[in-house]
């Protein structure tokens, strides 16, 4: 049995990820900061549920402390992230909180755990905003889109798993592009993204990985996307 965490699990991309997780067999912790939510999604999709606010270290050692007391981990998705659109700095020291520095908190606390897996995989929700060469193709949507600090933030998320990939081979650490989705990032809902089920398959497919797999890789979809 394949036993995965996924922070940021009670909306969106992350939900869905945990529930089609579930439905693939993992045992799945959904990490959630509100106690209550987390509970209640954690009961409609069978799967556990762990308290976790990637922007504390307490928080994160405790849940993991958790996760190992009740068994261990074999992949963690780095899912958890904000955007706000301000070009302010307690915006920006928020976002690089959540969205750089919760990847760090987070694997960090896990490493000694994925270690112990026979199959350890690491999957980073990153983004084609924070991608060099989409930002620079006309052709991309990511182009045409003006993220000044979120795209900074998922630069570094792609930075941060080409590092953790090198300094840590056991371990399969990937990056992912999810797609133009239907959610609520940021707090403003996006209707005209697609079906959440679509983006978060890619999730699904890299956090289910078997011992061949790849790592260091920046994907979108079935392809690889530039850096």
């Amino acid at each position: 049995m394949t036993t995965t965490l996924v922070t940021g699990a009670t909306r969106g991309i992350g939900r869905e990820t945990a529930r089609q997780l579930v439905t693939a067999g993992h045992t799945v912790y959904v990490g959630a900061r509100d106690d209550d939510r987390g509970r209640a999604v954690a009961e409609e999709i069978g799967a556990r549920h762990v308290r976790l606010d990637v922007t504390d270290d307490e928080s994160v050692a405790a849940a993991l402390a958790q996760i190992e007391a009740e068994g261990g981990l074999d992949v963690l998705v780095n899912n958890a992230g904000i955007a706000m659109w301000g070009r302010n700095g307690p915006d920006a020291l928020a976002m690089f909180d959540t969205n750089c520095v919760g990847v760090v908190r987070v694997t960090e606390a896990a490493l000694p755990l994925l270690r112990r897996s026979g199959n350890p995989v690491v999957v980073n929700i990153s983004s084609a905003l924070g991608s060099f060469t989409a930002n620079h193709d006309p052709a991309k949507p990511a182009s045409q889109v003006q993220a000044i600090v979120y795209g900074a933030t998922k630069a570094a998320v792609s930075m941060l798993t080409v590092q953790y990939a090198r300094a840590v081979p056991e371990v399969k650490v990937n990056a992912l592009e999810p797609g133009y989705t239907a959610t609520e990032l940021g707090g403003v809902a996006n209707p005209h993204g697609r079906p959440v089920g679509v983006s978060a398959a890619t999730v699904v497919r890299m956090a289910s990985l078997g011992p061949d797999g790849p790592t260091g890789t920046f994907v979108e979809d079935d392809a690889e996307l530039g850096w």
